[in-house]
């Protein structure tokens, strides 16, 4: 199998706009995000040749995935082992929020560790999930064929740390914007058998201000950086 395989982001939500922590809370794609979903779904169907799309059961992956589905005549199959990594407690919440309460699992977790006591999902415990799920969807993909994977920030980075054989604390790749996707390809003899083409990847040219929307002025930026897309 040599297939090309797409970890997709979904698009925005109020608590993405809000740096709140969102975790396995099903949160909706808002306005913006429903058009992000849009838009990167007519990139992704003009770029490659999708054979099957699977997400996230969470409303704002399996509605983004919808998105792709409808253009190109696809079902959406939905898999509840491909959601985001679980944060206990602390979903829903802002980083000062969580600073404030557990100031020292706060500095752990931003220091690239996992956080203890608050009913949070390690990175090695997401990677497992997700991965093995990746893994088994992908092995149905024909060569010269696209699966396209809908997932969440936290789970994506971790699969994708997984996938390349490294170790769940690796954070070579963070930050995966909304809508946005990493390409991936698996090669039969190749070690690590799958390779990293792309991150970050999305349309170049749908707005000056992807977070905004379409070219709109975009609001003054008063969310809380600390906690947008920390793994």
């Amino acid at each position: 199998m040599s297939g090309a395989l797409l970890l997709w982001r979904h698009g925005r939500t109020a608590y993405n706009a809000g740096a709140r922590l969102q975790g396995q809370v099903d949160i909706p794609l808002d306005e913006v995000g429903r058009w992000q979903a849009r838009t990167a779904a007519a990139t992704i169907r003009r770029r490659y040749a999708p054979a099957r799309v699977v997400a996230s059961d969470l409303s704002r992956a399996a509605d983004t995935a919808r998105a792709l589905g409808a253009l190109l005549d696809l079902p959406v199959e939905l898999d509840p082992r491909l959601r985001e990594r679980g944060f206990g407690e602390w979903e829903g919440m802002a980083g000062h929020e969580i600073e404030a309460r557990w100031p020292q699992e706060y500095a752990r977790w931003r220091a690239g560790s996992d956080p203890e006591g608050v009913g949070a999902e390690s990175r090695a415990q997401v990677a497992a999930r997700v991965g093995g799920a990746v893994r088994e969807h992908a092995a149905d993909v024909v060569d010269g064929r696209t699966l396209v994977v809908v997932s969440h920030g936290a789970a994506i980075g971790s699969v994708v740390a997984d996938l390349l054989d490294q170790p769940p604390g690796w954070r070579g790749v963070s930050g995966l914007r909304n809508a946005h996707w990493a390409e991936l390809a698996h090669g039969p003899s190749s070690t690590p058998r799958w390779r990293l083409l792309g991150f970050n990847l999305g349309p170049t040219d749908a707005s000056s201000d992807w977070d905004a929307g379409p070219d709109v002025p975009p609001a003054p930026e008063t969310a809380d950086d600390s906690t947008r897309d920390p793994d």
